[in-house]
Formats: C-alpha cells, structure tokens, sequence
C-alpha cells in the first residue's frame, strides 16, 4: 500500500492524475469535496454534521474533514493505498493529518508536488472547455475540436467553459494556494518526502513520473 499527497495549484492536474492511478493502480481517490457531497448524502451522523454547518454557509472545520478521511482510512476498502487530493491545504491541516496516520497505523510516502509555470497555467485553463453532454474536454490551441462548435465524441453542440475559468479568477486562486498551500512545499521537503515533478508536461508523462515515484 502506498500513501501519497499530490501538491498543486488549481488546474495543475491533480484530478487527471488521481483519476489515473485509481484505475491503474487501485488507489483511492480521497477528495476533499467528493467526501463532504458523500457524507452529506449518507444520512449518517457525520453526514449529518457536514449537511448542518453547509446549509449555515459556513466553512467545514478540520476537526469534520479528518474525521471523514479517518473514515475512509479505516473503512478497509483500498488495498492500493490512498490519494490525498486536496487535503492538507494548510500546515496546521498537515499536522493533524500526520497525527491521524500515526493513529490508525498507516504511513505517508510520498508528497507530489506538481510544479507549473503560472503564466502558462493561466494560459492552459483560461483556453479549456468540455461538452455539457458527454463530457469531453478540450482546449483552444492544445486541443480543439476538429470541426468547430462540435463536440468529436458525440457530435453535440452544448459546449461549455466554467464560470471561474477566467484570468482574474484564477489569479485569484492561484494568489490563494500559493499563500496557504505553498508553505507545505517547504514542511515535507524538510521531512524529506517531497518529490517534484513537471506538472506542465504531456499527461502520459505527468503520469509516468509519478508512477516512478509510487512504484
């Protein structure tokens, strides 16, 4: 079983990655928002929890979210081991998540950090796109559709961009992560975890560098 943390900025690729190695590798997937919309769903007690403090329009606490990776992580469902996606964000969130593998006797073993250049990222996602109906992603100059206005998949014409993939908005975020999140570049390269690689390569290549570094 092999733990690992993948460190990015939005739109270095995370999610594209994780998804890889829950297929290739049957690791699972530990995203932060996917575990709060399921337990919000379950109707359990923590589920419960999640759904009170969402409808106040308040922020998650930590104390909530390292209760439901505990969950996942003692549930016995991931023989691949576990993709932290999202989570820690802060350095006070990568101490508790410290103390939580400690708990339950698992390890860390790696911390992927997925370096990106921020002009050519603002270029990457500012350009993308994907069919509201199958889909399918796109990309204005890296991978347009053949015919224009028309999705090759499925031969819709619904194509759509996301209202924050705009240059404004995701300077915003990237302004953001870099204030809160960077800070863990310098936590696990003390504790000599941290891995770096290209996050601006092919994806096939992205993937093959963390395939070394998992194993």
């Amino acid at each position: 079983m092999t733990n690992i943390i993948l460190l990015g900025p939005p739109g270095a690729g995370k999610g594209t990655q994780a998804r890889k190695l829950v297929d290739e590798k049957g690791m699972i997937q530990l995203s932060t928002g996917d575990m709060l919309r399921e337990a919000k769903a379950s109707g359990s007690e923590m589920g419960k929890r999640v759904a009170a403090v969402m409808e106040r329009g308040e922020l998650v606490t930590d104390e909530i979210v390292i209760g439901l990776i505990e969950e996942k992580l003692t549930s016995g469902a991931a023989s691949g081991g576990f993709i932290f996606d999202g989570f820690p964000r802060t350095l006070a969130q990568a101490d508790a998540l410290r103390e939580l593998l400690d708990r339950v006797g698992l390890s860390l073993d790696a911390v992927v950090e997925m370096r990106v250049d921020d002009e050519a990222l603002v270029s990457r996602i500012t350009g993308r796109y994907t069919c509201g109906d199958c889909g399918e992603g796109y990309h204005e100059t890296a991978k347009p559709t053949a015919k224009e206005g028309v999705c090759d998949v499925c031969g819709s014409t619904n194509l759509k961009r996301r209202a924050d993939d705009n240059e404004e908005t995701l300077r915003q975020r990237l302004m953001e992560y870099y204030k809160n999140t960077s800070p863990l570049i310098g936590y696990y390269y003390a504790k000599d975890q941290l891995r770096s690689i290209d996050g601006l390569a092919e994806i096939d290549t992205v993937a093959a560098s963390i395939a070394e570094i998992v194993g």
